[in-house]
């Protein structure tokens, strides 16, 4: 082989194998030991070029897998985040909830203690209207016994004065 031949450019993967071995094939035929080592080369050049895209491959591969799992870790770390906006939204609404019931208990607690406060003062008003019924009653009767001990006094006086018409006292 020449300096040129050995400038040319070379194929490189599954084409420059095949071209490498057709090489190295035709060398042993013709006994031309430069296309040999050209052939070998060749070969070696399309495998390196076949690994390095193997390993680029594989570092896409690797890189896709990484960006995979960390959105996998992002989205978790979402999920988590509305997990707990959530649960504190579920909290608030619970502590609303406990104090307007409690607001309501208050309220209905002290609407039992006026009815009970109002319900108070009409039974002491009404007793107090008994008792002023019965004092006005007892205060009847006793007027009406002081007028017929009056009574009974002023027919006592006139028997006594029909009995002693001079009155000797």
């Amino acid at each position: 082989m020449t300096q040129s031949h050995n400038r040319e450019r070379t194929s490189g993967g599954l084409v420059g194998k095949a071209v490498g071995k057709m090489k190295e094939a035709a060398a042993s035929v013709t006994g031309n030991r430069d296309l040999e080592r050209e052939g070998r080369l060749q070969q070696a050049q399309a495998e390196s070029e076949l690994d390095a895209r193997e390993h680029a491959t594989e570092a896409r591969h690797r890189e896709a897998q990484a960006e995979v799992r960390r959105e996998q870790v992002e989205n978790e770390l979402e999920r988590e985040r509305l997990e707990n906006e959530v649960a504190a939204q579920q909290r608030e609404r619970r502590i609303e909830a406990d104090r307007a019931r409690a607001e309501r208990e208050a309220d209905e607690r002290a609407r039992q203690e006026q009815a009970a406060a109002e319900a108070e003062r009409r039974d002491e008003r009404v007793t107090a209207e008994h008792a002023e019924e019965q004092a006005e009653r007892s205060r009847i009767a006793a007027t009406k016994q002081q007028i017929g001990l009056e009574r009974q006094a002023a027919e006592a006086e006139q028997r006594a004065q029909q009995l002693d018409p001079e009155g000797d006292s």
